[in-house]
């Protein structure tokens, strides 16, 4: 194990989804359907070359769960890309990370777990911050925080849906799927209002596969270099390195009280992380 590269790892992921963020962001006048089509293509390359070169069957064991993966994912990729066009980049991300409070729900109803009390009180934590947000920054769109919810909620069911897929079939054939399927789907419903990209526009749709597949690759590498505990808070630098470019190239502005209601967002999931993990929960536990 090695707790030093495992921080350099993710370190390297997190920078990696934020350049993706920001990118989408920066795009605001094409369709999030199209910005999804772009984001799939691109890692399309590297997850069919993997899946080639190391002759792992690209069709997998459990098809049913990996399309109903593909398109819970790709609905929630597509309401994150909407929720960036309305709220602050930094705050979207924040945002979306409250998808395993929705996770707990779907994984009570729908895979019989149980959650301590404790780790409700983290997650009454960070949805104070998600009210705090709301209530208190006036610069907050209530169109754009409904995105992101619906983004999360979908994500949320993500985590159940991997929780069925398990060991069953190989990570990068669950990605490839993810991939697949959020190609056909963008491509198809960004038909209607396609943007023909002018310039730059065309090197920054084909950097969202690159960025996105990297970030997946070096979290990987993260988790397999040092136990997950000490990993799996790290994956919360993203708002930062998302916050920092919102402010320095968008001139985004951040209330007092969006920081605070993002501190609590982010405070009360990593707190869950520590949690579960310092007490020995099996791995897909919430």
């Amino acid at each position: 194990m090695n707790v030093k590269n495992a921080i350099k790892f993710m370190l390297i992921s997190t920078l990696a989804f934020a350049c993706m963020n920001v990118v989408v962001k920066y795009l605001v006048g094409i369709n999030a359907f199209q910005i999804v089509f772009f984001r799939s293509v691109g890692s399309l390359f590297f997850t069919f070359g993997f899946l080639l070169k190391n002759k792992i069957p690209i069709l997998g064991n459990q098809k049913k769960l990996l399309v109903l993966r593909g398109l819970v994912g790709v609905t929630s990729m597509a309401f994150f890309f909407m929720s960036i066009k309305y709220l602050p980049v930094g705050t979207a991300v924040s945002l979306r990370y409250i998808a395993p409070i929705f996770a707990a729900i779907f994984a009570i109803l729908f895979l019989k777990e149980k959650i301590k009390p404790v780790q409700w009180l983290f997650f009454i934590m960070a949805f104070t911050g998600v009210l705090v947000l709301k209530g208190f920054d006036n610069q907050m769109s209530t169109y754009g925080l409904s995105l992101v919810l619906i983004a999360s909620v979908f994500s949320g069911l993500v985590y159940i849906v991997l929780s069925k897929i398990g060991k069953g079939d190989h990570p990068v054939v669950v990605v490839n799927y993810f991939m697949v399927i959020a190609t056909i789907v963008g491509g198809l419903l960004s038909i209607k209002d396609w943007v023909n990209p002018v310039g730059v526009e065309w090197l920054l749709l084909l950097s969202l596969g690159i960025f996105g597949y990297f970030g997946q690759v070096f979290m990987t590498k993260a988790f397999q270099s040092a136990p997950t505990h000490q990993v799996a808070p790290l994956k919360y630098i993203e708002v930062v390195f998302t916050l920092l470019f919102g402010l320095f190239w968008f001139g985004e502005i951040y209330t007092i009280w969006s920081l605070i209601g993002i501190a609590l967002i982010i405070g009360g999931l990593v707190l869950n992380v520590i949690y579960k993990r310092s007490n020995g929960f099996k791995k897909n536990a919430l």
